[in-house]
C-alpha cells in the first residue's frame, strides 16, 4: 500500500494517516525477522560444510568431533527456524495487515501489477521518482513470497525429511515428512534440491540487504530501522 493511498483510505479498513511515521511491523514480526536471519546464517554456513566437508582435521580422528558439532548446529538452527516459521504463520492470521504480506501475492489486482512495474523501473534506474509505501512495495512483496516464504517452507519440509533418514522410520520426523521420499525415491535428489534451496535464499538475502540500504538512502523512507523499531519514517525531499 502506498503512502498516498493510506492518506485517503486503506482497503483493509485502516484509518487515514497524515503523520510522517507509521507503526507498521509489530514486535512478533520483528523478532521473527532477526531470529530468521541468524538461523539462515547458521544454516547456510553449516549446510555448506555438510555438503562439502573439510578435507582433513589435525590430530587423531577419535579426538575430533568437528563435523558432529557442525551437524548439531545445523539441526538445532533448522528446528528453531521451523518453530518460528510456524509462529510467524500464526501471526499472519492474528496480526495486522502488514504481517500477511509475505504470504500471498494479489495477482488479481491490476493496480498491483502497475505498481510492480513502476518498482522494476525504479530499481533499474529508469525512473527518478519513487513511490512510498507503508508496508512492502509490490515488487518486494512478490519477491519475498517467491524467494523467501516458499523456499523456507520447502527447506523445512526437505530438511526434516533428510533428518528422518537418520532418526529412523519410527521417528515423528519420518511420520510427518517421510512422504517426501515417495516423490523423490532417491534421497540424493532431495539433498540436491535442499542444497539448491539454500542458494535461492542466499541470493534473496544478498538482494534484500542491497535493496534495503538503497531504499533507506534514495527513497527517503526508513527501511532498516523499521525492522528494529517497527516505525516506518517518511522524510521530506528537502530533509
Amino acid at each position: 500500500m502506498s503512502l498516498s493511498e493510506a492518506k485517503a483510505a486503506d482497503s483493509h479498513g485502516e484509518k487515514a494517516v497524515e503523520r510522517k511515521s507509521v507503526y507498521v511491523y509489530e514486535a512478533p514480526v520483528r523478532i521473527w525477522h532477526w531470529v530468521n536471519a541468524f538461523c539462515i546464517l547458521a544454516l547456510a554456513l553449516t549446510g555448506y560444510f555438510i555438503g562439502s566437508p573439510l578435507p582433513t582435521v589435525p590430530g587423531e580422528a577419535s579426538a575430533n568431533f568437528l563435523m558432529g558439532y557442525i551437524r548439531f548446529t545445523h539441526f538445532a538452527a533448522g528446528q528453531i527456524l521451523a518453530v518460528f516459521l510456524l509462529l510467524r504463520i500464526y501471526w499472519a492470521f492474528v496480526g495486522n495487515s502488514h504481517a500477511r504480506q509475505i504470504f500471498y501475492v494479489p495477482f488479481w489486482r491490476g493496480s498491483f501489477w502497475r505498481e510492480w512495474l513502476h518498482e522494476v523501473k525504479w530499481y533499474a534506474f529508469l525512473t527518478a521518482k519513487p513511490k512510498k509505501y507503508i508496508g512492502h512495495n509490490p515488487l518486494a512483496q512478490s519477491a519475498m513470497f517467491v524467494m523467501l516464504t516458499l523456499p523456507l517452507i520447502f527447506m523445512v519440509i526437505t530438511g526434516f525429511a533428510l533428518y528422518s533418514e537418520g532418526a529412523g522410520r519410527d521417528s515423528w520426523e519420518y511420520v510427518l515428512f517421510g512422504w517426501v521420499f515417495t516423490l523423490f525415491p532417491n534421497s540424493q535428489d532431495v539433498h540436491t534440491l535442499h542444497h539448491l534451496g539454500m542458494w535461492v535464499i542466499i541470493i534473496f538475502v544478498m538482494v534484500h540487504i542491497y535493496v534495503a540500504v538503497r531504499e533507506d538512502i534514495m527513497s527517503r523512507q526508513s527501511i532498516i530501522s523499521s525492522m528494529i523499531s517497527g516505525e516506518r519514517m517518511f522524510k521530506d525531499e528537502d530533509d
